[in-house]
């Protein structure tokens, strides 16, 4: 069996160190916060070219964050896109404004620049544009509309943990960017993890007293904040993983390049495409086939895990069935999400596996 992702084949590589650092914390006691988190988030400022990180306990914390430093609150819009899992648009909703989308492009499935413009309100607050499955959207276009309109562009970079866009890092290019630690991202917690980080002085002040009950200091509520706060170990653990996220992400890239190099010229998929300037990291390895279903399960069938990002896009989910959108509104989007399937992607794969997957997406086309 091929999984879609192996977290024990990751596990199995840094063990030790992974180890040593759990015992570390847990000799401490500093179970919440602590030394380890406050290094991570050094750390992990610095790897994004930022002035300042804000651990948290999820990504989506980080983003309903990220809206509210903005100053993003009820009556206010926020657009973004329906091609993105629903945590982009439950931030929104958290921070007591109104999701507006605009599709995707048909290359990236990132935002739309083409489309943002028309979308934009008197009430728009903010624009979140996603950087899906490890690619950047067009930040020049949509940071070029957002500053003649002044709207702030709040960065998803969830799936994009050293993502670049012309050079510029994820995260580093919005007024903030958001990330996840999710234990599948390429840079995964063991549990659950997220990051706020900005250039922004105040900003980040803000963050960091939202995330712990809106303290200034111990007891002393400047804000009504949450409890957003990282836990220790998962600090730790990720200040490990992070020495190693450049090589893991190499990996990744050159697995890419393995299987772009393998499909070029497929009956059966097109591979994604990475745009000239902006560094892939691949986060997922999604490919789009016109039987979508019929490849899944039949690579299914030979023991190869797929998975679906996304099959249903979020303005037709029943949950958002409150904001008036209906089918068709969205039409590149809405043909994603019927097509696109991720093939088996992390740093451990092998090229033979590989080859293996491909031989079989392969085979489902001369059986079709």
């Amino acid at each position: 069996m091929i999984p879609l992702l192996d977290l024990k084949a990751q596990y199995a590589g840094i063990k030790a160190e992974l180890d040593a650092a759990v015992l570390k914390v847990l000799a401490s006691a500093q179970y919440v916060l602590g030394d380890e988190v406050v290094a991570f988030e050094r750390e992990f400022a610095a790897y994004c070219d930022v002035k300042h990180a804000v651990a948290v306990n999820t990504g989506t914390s980080a983003l309903h964050l990220a809206l509210l430093t903005a100053g993003v609150g009820p009556g206010d819009e926020v657009i973004t896109v329906p091609f993105t899992f629903v945590a982009s648009v439950s931030a929104i909703c958290y921070a007591g404004a109104r999701p507006v989308f605009v599709d995707v492009e048909p290359v990236t499935l990132t935002m739309d620049p083409g489309k943002l413009e028309a979308a934009i309100t008197s009430r728009t607050k903010a624009i979140l544009p996603v950087h899906l499955y490890g690619q950047m959207a067009d930040m020049d276009a949509i940071t070029a509309i957002a500053d003649r309109h002044g709207i702030a562009v709040i960065e998803d970079a969830c799936q994009a943990h050293g993502a670049e866009f012309d050079g510029r890092r994820a995260g580093s290019i919005g007024v903030s960017g958001c990330f996840s630690f999710y234990p599948g991202k390429n840079l995964g917690a063991c549990g659950e993890g997220g990051m706020f980080v900005t250039n922004d002085d105040a900003m980040a002040k803000t963050a960091r007293m939202l995330r712990d009950w809106g303290q200034e200091k111990r007891y002393h509520h400047v804000l009504k904040g949450f409890n957003h706060r990282m836990d220790g170990i998962q600090g730790a653990i990720l200040r490990v993983k992070l020495r190693h996220l450049e090589d893991w992400t190499n990996a990744r890239r050159a697995n890419a390049r393995h299987y772009s190099q393998l499909l070029a010229g497929s009956r059966q998929v097109r591979a994604p495409v990475e745009v000239a300037g902006r560094r892939h990291v691949y986060h997922v390895y999604a490919v789009r086939s016109h039987d979508r279903d019929g490849l899944e399960r039949s690579l299914q069938e030979v023991g190869i895990q797929t998975g679906l990002h996304y099959p249903v896009p979020v303005h037709l989910q029943q949950a958002h069935e409150d904001l008036g959108y209906r089918k068709g509104d969205f039409p590149v989007s809405e043909t994603a999400a019927r097509e696109v399937l991720s093939l088996p992607m992390f740093p451990e794969l092998t090229p033979a596996q590989i080859e293996q997957v491909v031989a079989a997406v392969e085979q489902e086309a001369h059986v079709g």
